[in-house]
């Protein structure tokens, strides 16, 4: 295998011209009267601020007994070298740069750029999959990050994540959008919520509705289950599966279907563990939340059951209200009426239906 070797440290010509004087016992003054130059240039020579031009070399070469070629190629190794130098903190600086402004490492295991050793090429793709015309510019989103009190989420993970989004939905032909549509067919999407099966059925609905439909795996630290937003005229839901479990696939779906029937404008980000206390979100949740179990069908079944949750008591209250019993039990759970470790048989995974329609 053939290797090119480099040199692990290139003298400045001003050193060994330095070394040179220092064997002679001669100044930089006694140089420069010999040469008839200035002892400025001699100095500066030295200090390598100014470089040995072809006649400086035939000077030098005549005064200390060497040749001229001896001091040309000491100033084009180490000009050649402090290029190679200043190239080398440029890549890292545009490297250092494209880490600021995207997680790099993830992009490339999600296979969402490719990997490469061209710093042009890398930085070529990340500026492309950002929508970005240059490193000059930094990703703008109109986002409110909604995020755990005790997580840090990066944020430039979760703008990622929202762009990556973005790409795959602008690569489907969807139809017109009809708030009102939407708004009337939630009892038939709402109707796929009793079987598990039923869940394939989710994707072609939405899209028939006009909204962008798309699933993609959460990044390292975003902490998101879910995100609405518009894309020019159609509304999008983004879900992330981060709880692969029934009844967080149903309330992250309704939550974010929430935030388009409501009006609710600009681009939601979703961690329904520690959503914002605001109306909108307040709005949303309470949407969802009474979509999926009638209040006072809960109610009434909470105070009839007195706190006794069997999985039997459970199904049947389930089948009573069309729900899977999944989306009974996570609910029970959310409101601490049932512990999270119990009858987690009933939390089936839904990444199995929608294997499809996941961003792999």
């Amino acid at each position: 295998m053939n290797r090119t070797l480099t040199a692990a440290r290139v003298p400045a010509p001003g050193r060994i011209l330095s070394r040179e004087l220092e064997a002679r016992g001669w100044t930089q003054k006694d140089l420069a009267e010999i040469m008839g130059r200035p002892i400025q240039t001699i100095n500066e020579i030295i200090r390598g601020s100014k470089q040995i031009t072809p006649e400086t070399a035939i000077e030098l070469s005549q005064a200390l007994g060497t040749s001229p070629e001896f001091w040309t190629n000491l100033e084009a190794k180490y000009r050649l070298h402090l290029a190679k130098q200043e190239k080398k903190e440029q890549d890292i600086a545009r490297k250092s740069r494209l880490y600021t402004i995207a997680p790099v490492s993830e992009l490339i295991k999600n296979q969402w750029i490719q990997k490469t050793d061209s710093i042009d090429d890398l930085e070529q793709q990340v500026c492309k999959f950002l929508g970005i015309p240059s490193l000059d510019e930094s990703p703008q989103l109109a986002v409110n990050f909604r995020c755990s009190q005790h997580q840090e989420p990066e944020i430039i993970s979760q703008i990622a994540w929202v762009k990556r989004v973005d790409n795959l939905a602008k690569q489907k032909t969807i139809g017109s959008f009809d708030h009102r549509k939407l708004e009337a067919a939630i009892p038939e999407i709402l109707a796929c919520a009793e079987q598990a099966e039923s869940i394939v059925r989710i994707p072609k609905l939405l899209t028939d509705l006009g909204v962008h439909f798309v699933i993609v795996p959460h990044l390292s630290k975003t902490y998101l289950d879910g995100a609405a937003f518009y894309l020019n005229k159609n509304p999008l839901v983004a879900l992330t599966l981060r709880y692969d479990r029934i009844d967080s696939f149903w309330f992250t779906l309704m939550h974010e279907l929430a935030h388009i029937v409501a009006g609710h404008q600009g681009i939601y980000l979703d961690n329904l563990d520690a959503l914002e206390d605001n109306d909108e979100e307040r709005e949303a949740n309470q949407k969802a939340a009474n979509w999926l179990i009638k209040p006072q069908a809960l109610q009434d079944f909470v105070c009839t059951t007195q706190k006794y949750f069997s999985r039997q008591v459970i199904e049947e209250f389930a089948h009573t209200q069309r729900r899977h019993p999944g989306i009974i039990l996570g609910r029970l759970q959310h409101n601490e009426l049932v512990p999270h470790k119990n009858l987690r048989a009933l939390l089936v995974k839904v990444s199995p239906l929608l294997k499809n329609w996941i961003d792999t």
